[in-house]
C-alpha cells in the first residue's frame, strides 16, 4: 500500500516540463517568436501573439487583426540504466514523453489612437508521458495525461507617445488523468481531476526611440484546487474514493528590449524569471475522509526552485516580402537535482531556432519556425526524495524538436 500512495501521481501535471519550457509551462505561443527563441517578447510586439507576453504591446497593432497557429512539440526521452533499489537491472524506457500540438489564437481591436482590445486563447501547460507498465518505477507513474485551456480578455492603453500599459484577466483550465500501480504490480491506480480557476496579467512598454523599445510583462500564480476521483484495483477505501490536490502554476516575469540596427535587421534580447518557488509539494487529500493519520492520503515534496531564461535573437528582411529570424535561448531547470522523480526528469536545456516571416499582401503573414532544444543529461534516484514508493534510478536522455504554423490577417 506504501507504494499506492506514490499516486504521487498528480505530479504528473508537470510531466510537460521534459518536453517544453523548464517546469511545465508552454512558451511557445506565437510562430513568430519562436524563430528569435522568444528574444524580445516582451517588447518586440510584431503581431498581436505577442500580447502573451506582454499585454502592453497591443498599442502597436493597427486597426482589427486575428493570428492563430499551432506548434508541434516532438519530444524524444530515454531512460537508460533502470534499476530498483536491489541494485536489480531493469529494461530500457523508449519514447517517455509523447507529441503533442499547442495551438493559440488571439484577436484584437483598436478602439482609438489610445485604447486597444484583445481576447486570446491558447494552452499554456500540457503533454502526455507513458512508460510501460512493467517498469520498475511504476508505482511511481505509468501514465501522465495533462492539458490545459486559458482564455483572456485583454486591454492596452496608451498613457502618452511613448509609454503604454495593458492588463488583462487569465480564465485557466486544468485537467488530468494520471495512472500508476501497486502492490508489486498487482493493483493499478487511475486518477482523472479538473479545475477552473482565474488569475491576472500587466505589462508595460516604453518606446524611446522609433527603433528602440523596452517592455516588462508579468502573469500571475493561479492556485488550482484540483478536484476529482481516484479508483484502484485495490480493494481499500482510501484509494477509492474523490481526491482534492492543490497545484499553483507560477507567476512569471519578464524584460525584454527591442533595436532596429536598419530598416532591414533589428535585433533583441529577453529575460524571464519564473517563480516556482511556489511548487513546493502535491499534496492529496481524500474527500470522503478516507485519510492517513496525517490528514491526508499521500505528500509529494517536489521543493523547486525559481528558474532563469535568457535569450538573443535577430531578424533580417531579405526582401520586401521574406524576414529571416534567428535565436538563441539557456533555460534553467526548476527541479533541484535531489528531487528529480520519474514523472518530472527535468534539465537545464539550450535552445537554437530559425525561422521564415512572409509578406503574401497588406492583409495575410505566415510565419514558420523550427527549434531544436538540447537538454543535459538526467540522472534520477529516487531515494534522494525522502517521497514514498519503491527506490529506483535511471539516465535520461532528453532532446526536443519543436515545429511551429501561424497566420496573421489585417482586416
Amino acid at each position: 500500500m506504501k507504494k499506492v500512495l506514490t499516486l504521487t501521481a498528480l505530479s504528473t501535471l508537470l510531466l510537460s516540463s521534459t518536453a517544453m519550457a523548464a517546469g511545465f509551462h508552454l512558451r511557445e505561443q506565437s510562430s513568430a517568436a519562436q524563430g528569435n527563441a522568444f528574444a524580445g517578447v516582451s517588447a518586440a510586439a510584431e503581431n498581436n501573439s505577442y500580447a502573451y507576453y506582454n499585454v502592453a504591446g497591443l498599442t502597436r497593432i493597427k486597426g482589427t487583426q486575428f493570428s492563430g497557429g499551432g506548434t508541434y512539440i516532438a519530444p524524444k526521452a530515454t531512460a537508460k540504466n533502470v534499476r530498483d533499489e536491489d541494485g536489480t537491472r531493469g529494461a530500457d524506457v523508449q519514447n517517455v514523453v509523447h507529441a503533442a500540438i499547442s495551438p493559440y489564437f488571439t484577436i484584437s481591436h483598436q478602439v482609438n489612437d489610445k485604447l486597444t482590445l484583445a481576447f486570446a486563447g491558447n494552452s499554456q501547460y500540457g503533454m502526455i508521458t507513458k512508460y510501460d507498465h512493467e517498469w520498475l518505477g511504476s508505482d511511481h507513474g505509468v501514465t501522465s495525461d495533462f492539458k490545459s485551456a486559458v482564455f483572456t480578455p485583454m486591454a492596452a492603453y496608451k498613457l502618452t507617445d511613448k509609454l503604454s500599459v495593458g492588463a488583462g484577466l487569465q480564465v485557466q483550465y486544468v485537467w488530468a488523468h494520471l495512472t500508476s500501480t501497486a502492490g508489486n504490480r498487482q493493483y493499478s491506480i487511475n486518477a482523472n481531476g479538473d479545475a477552473l480557476d482565474v488569475g491576472y496579467q500587466l505589462g508595460a512598454m516604453y518606446e524611446f526611440t522609433p527603433a528602440t523599445r523596452a517592455g516588462v510583462g508579468y502573469r500571475s500564480k493561479i492556485r488550482h484546487k484540483i478536484k476529482g476521483d481516484m479508483e484502484s484495483s485495490a480493494p481499500l477505501p482510501m484509494l477509492n474514493q474523490d481526491i482534492q490536490v492543490n497545484l499553483n502554476t507560477p507567476a512569471m516575469l519578464s524584460f525584454g528590449i527591442y533595436h532596429d540596427i536598419t530598416d532591414r535587421w533589428a535585433v533583441m534580447a529577453e529575460y524571464q524569471r519564473v517563480f516556482w518557488s511556489s511548487f513546493q509539494n502535491l499534496t492529496f487529500v481524500g474527500r470522503d475522509g478516507y485519510n492517513r493519520p496525517t490528514g491526508y492520503i499521500s505528500r509529494v515534496d517536489e521543493k523547486w526552485r525559481d528558474t532563469n531564461f535568457f535569450a538573443l535573437g535577430t531578424s533580417f528582411m531579405l526582401d520586401e516580402q521574406w524576414k529571416l529570424r534567428l535565436g538563441w535561448a539557456y533555460d534553467q531547470s526548476a527541479v533541484r537535482v535531489a528531487h528529480r522523480t520519474p514523472r518530472i526528469p527535468d534539465s537545464d536545456r539550450i535552445w537554437y531556432s530559425v525561422g521564415l516571416g512572409y509578406k503574401y499582401n497588406e492583409h495575410l503573414n505566415v510565419d514558420t519556425a523550427f527549434t531544436y532544444m538540447s537538454a543535459h543529461d538526467a540522472h534520477l534516484d529516487t531515494s534522494w526524495t525522502g517521497n514514498e514508493g519503491h527506490n529506483v534510478s535511471a539516465d535520461y536522455k532528453n532532446s526536443i524538436k519543436i515545429f511551429t504554423l501561424g497566420l496573421t490577417y489585417n482586416f
